[in-house]
């Protein structure tokens, strides 16, 4: 039997009521009239599934409730060509949960194996209701219940490794942006919040000082920044925010219920932007994106990729090669610059971010543009289109990146599933998991040495 509930019907203050038809394996999930091409969340024996019609008017189709490949709550997929598709990056999976096909891929990829959703043992539609019968039951049909009532749809299950969310210990030991230079007048203060705590920072004469007392505030970027303890990061280098030839364009600070670690993710992740952006700066979907090089540096790593551009007024000609670099610095300083190698316009996009609670991420982006439309110096309308545009672009991250329902991000490489284009994905979990081995044994050291002096 599949089922974890009590099977008789005797309710007490310790026991739980029996489903109708949890004794033979089979639960009430749906009503049939509720199901069609939008999939429907439901739990049976404590397991978490989705149910969908892969076409109007199809049978029922029960499928595992996340995508494998960054853990994506499948009730935010779509039904496409009679194909279940994940909203974050296209995988598409058949009624029978095998994946069918990964855009980055190409068309002519190969899904692995462990791609594949899992699937009920039987789904069955009877009385106006769906059952599922999650595992092999004796019971061929769904008994006949007069009022079944479905059980509540369970809480994913966590990832099996750690995950690095927005108060990690790591953190107290590393630069983080907690204002815009612009929000902290002389003489004055403001107050942030950071690692769920607040803030209060000053500047007098010029100098910056904060309370509670922090190992270091500086100002960088146009941001003011915070270390706690003493960090164990570098400060990202941003030649752009120098050089009289760039104009930049601050976007307006926006704050998320988002960890920072689903963030940084995103804006390495060039294979969700025609499914989350198809709308903004979305390219033609099934593009395949080739693996970047990935190359360490310290306190982080550098990763470039060479693809067509489908800005036509990019450089000079139609559809001219352009050249990204993604530049990071643990634990959330992101930098992407992309250059028409024809024309030699330059876009930078810094992207950073502030961790204030378990639950909250203050989010700052500055564009910084160079050459844009063929201009020796960009208009104003130019950089307004230009930072309208990110704006867009950044408002559709956070509603994805929201949806998740995940603390942090997963540091266990294999929780999840990860592809060729992955690999700036891949190389952030083993930075921020190199940071937060790196401060754990710097504290275990300290720890020691007051022991010892004590």
């Amino acid at each position: 039997m599949a089922s974890t509930r009590t099977s008789t019907a005797r309710t007490g203050p310790h026991r739980v009521p029996a489903q109708p038809g949890s004794e033979t394996g089979w639960y009430p999930v749906a009503r049939s009239a509720e199901v069609g091409t939008t999939p429907v969340p439901v739990g049976a024996g404590g397991q978490a599934y989705v149910v969908v019609r892969l076409r109007p008017g199809a049978e029922v189709t029960a499928l595992s409730a996340r995508c494998p490949h960054r853990l994506v709550p499948l009730a935010t997929a779509t039904v496409v060509d009679g194909r279940l598709q994940c909203g974050y990056h296209g995988w598409q999976f058949n009624a029978e949960g095998r994946c069918v096909h990964i855009p980055s891929l190409g068309a002519d990829g190969t899904p692995p194996p462990r791609a594949d959703l899992s699937a009920p043992w039987a789904v069955e539609e009877r009385d106006g209701w769906v059952w599922l019968a999650p595992e092999r039951t004796p019971a061929v049909r769904p008994p006949r219940v007069a009022a079944p009532v479905p059980e509540p749809v369970p809480a994913p299950a966590p990832p099996a490794g750690p995950v690095f969310g927005n108060l990690d210990p790591a953190l107290e030991h590393a630069w983080h942006p907690v204002a815009l230079s612009a929000e902290l007048h002389e003489g004055g203060y403001l107050q942030a919040r950071l690692l769920g705590r607040n803030w209060t920072v000053h500047r007098r004469a010029g100098v910056l000082a904060a309370d509670p007392p922090a190992w270091g505030v500086t100002e960088r970027h146009g941001l003011i920044w915070i270390a706690p303890a003493e960090p164990r990061d570098e400060l990202l280098e941003v030649p752009e925010t120098t050089d009289a030839r760039f104009t930049a364009g601050w976007l307006r600070p926006a704050r998320t219920t988002a960890p920072a670690g689903l963030l940084a993710d995103a804006f390495l992740d060039a294979a969700h932007v025609p499914f989350v952006h198809a709308g903004t700066a979305g390219a033609a979907a099934g593009e395949e994106v080739p693996g970047p090089e990935v190359t360490p540096e310290p306190g982080g790593f550098r990763g470039v990729q060479k693809q067509l551009s489908d800005d036509p007024e990019a450089g000079t000609g139609g559809n001219p090669l352009r050249r990204a670099t993604y530049r990071y610095r643990a634990p959330f300083q992101l930098l992407q610059r992309v250059e028409e190698l024809d024309g030699g316009a330059v876009r930078t996009v810094l992207f950073l971010l502030q961790p204030e609670d378990a639950d909250s991420t203050r989010v700052y982006t500055c564009v910084l543009l160079r050459g844009t439309g063929g201009a020796a110096v960009v208009p104003p309308d130019v950089v307004a289109a230009e930072v309208a545009l990110q704006q867009a672009v950044l408002a559709e991250d956070l509603a994805q990146q929201a949806a998740m329902g995940s603390t942090g991000l997963p540091l266990l490489l294999r929780d999840e599933l990860h592809v060729p284009a992955d690999r700036l994905g891949v190389a952030l979990r083993r930075a921020l998991a190199d940071l937060a081995a790196d401060c754990a044994a710097a504290d275990q050291a300290t720890a020691l040495q007051q022991r010892a002096s004590a």
